[in-house]
């Protein structure tokens, strides 16, 4: 979790180019399940779901006390975009790489005391709560952050060509939402967070997730090896996958980014069907991992309002779920940084803003990492 995460209520400028692009340097199958699913918030879609699934009940008391929350309003102010009346919402989802605890010996690199956001998605609910579309922040873009005050009342200056994932480690929560917004001048309504361990065990509790890959990876820094076929993969080989970049496509985040997006679609595809619903072990498990991995906005943190946020998103099946990734094109100074592309974006936003579908010009042409269809759904 984000170091200034606290205790949930007790009651429920342009810097991007156009230019080109540059290139940088199993096991036993389950039995096919039927491919119907929940809408999943990127990493923590499988707790929010379970939440939901298990309402107020006798559960409220044990679980409510495991959710913490960071107060979003508070530290930012009223120096946001205003909140869209049309009915749609927007949730910032991060996952958090934190080198501390238990994500030590999952995460590899150095416990330096901070934490980065290894993962950022914007979801977009639409006015009915039927369709959704999933931009992905690239954690590799330079940009241009604001001038941010954290959750603790500690103000941090203004910083030019920074990666975006600078934002989290700087302010934590609070400056990560306040980059997002002065990137696209969108209000982000709800703000929702995991980390690598809680990932690993919510995989784990739902016994596993089945992909099939196209192509062997081999990725010795993630700690993943897969050859070509069909895999019911468990959480650290999940944990491994969402997180290789070199052992698949062209080494860059742009091809996570693929691979997580395909990851999460197959994880939606599967997870109604897997017995949590007829068991209530296996429920009453998969909720006390999701309480306590799950870091919300105060808006969310009690048992009652996520469960209440996630009854409202039951309706999104994977079908209705656009998943994309920010526009943006390698920079030609280091091929490991990428700019945005500011005039495909901006369409992006403004069909947001509008609650219209996000045009295909909007993402033409920019960089993608190579990975598209190495994972799929089996």
């Amino acid at each position: 979790m984000s170091a200034e995460s606290t205790p949930g209520p007790g009651i429920p400028g342009d810097t991007g180019t156009d230019g080109a692009r540059h290139r940088g340097k199993g096991k036993r199958r389950k039995p096919q399940r039927r491919r119907k699913g929940l809408m999943i918030t990127a990493w923590t879609a499988a707790g929010i779901v379970v939440v939901g699934g298990a309402g107020a009940g006798y559960l409220y008391f044990k679980l409510n006390g495991n959710l913490k929350s960071v107060d979003i309003d508070q530290a930012l102010g009223t120096d946001r975009p205003k909140k869209a009346d049309n009915g749609s919402e927007n949730i910032l989802v991060l996952g958090s790489d934190t080198r501390a605890g238990s994500n030590k010996k999952l995460g590899g690199g150095t416990d330096d005391g901070s934490a980065r956001s290894d993962t950022a998605m914007i979801v977009h609910i639409y006015k009915g709560h039927k369709k959704a579309s999933v931009v992905s922040i690239p954690r590799d873009t330079l940009i241009d952050r604001p001038a941010c005050t954290d959750t603790q009342g500690d103000e941090h200056p203004a910083a030019q060509n920074a990666m975006f994932n600078s934002a989290y480690s700087t302010g934590g929560a609070a400056c990560a939402v306040k980059t997002v917004e002065s990137i696209t001048d969108l209000r982000m309504d709800h703000y929702l967070e995991v980390d690598f361990a809680g990932f690993q065990k919510l995989i784990d509790d739902l016994g596993g997730v089945e992909i099939t890959t196209t192509k062997s990876i081999d990725d010795p820094e993630s700690h993943l090896k897969l050859k070509a076929g069909t895999h019911t993969l468990d959480g650290k080989q999940a944990l491994g996958l969402v997180r290789t970049r070199h052992g698949v496509g062209d080494g860059s985040d742009l091809g996570r980014i693929q691979l997580q997006q395909a990851f999460i679609k197959a994880l939606v595809n599967q997870i109604k069907d897997v017995g949590v619903f007829s068991n209530p072990k296996k429920l009453l498990d998969l909720a006390e991992t999701a309480t306590k991995t799950v870091t919300a906005d105060s808006d969310l943190g009690s048992v009652n309002k996520l469960a209440s946020f996630a009854n409202g998103l039951k309706g999104i099946s994977p079908s209705n779920m656009r998943m994309i990734t920010m526009p943006v094109a390698y920079d030609p100074a280091d091929p490991n940084r990428v700019l945005l592309q500011k005039k495909k974006a901006d369409q992006i936003w403004k069909a947001l803003e509008n609650d219209r579908p996000i045009p295909k010009s909007a993402t033409s042409g920019s960089a993608t990492g190579e990975a598209k269809g190495v994972v799929t759904a089996p």
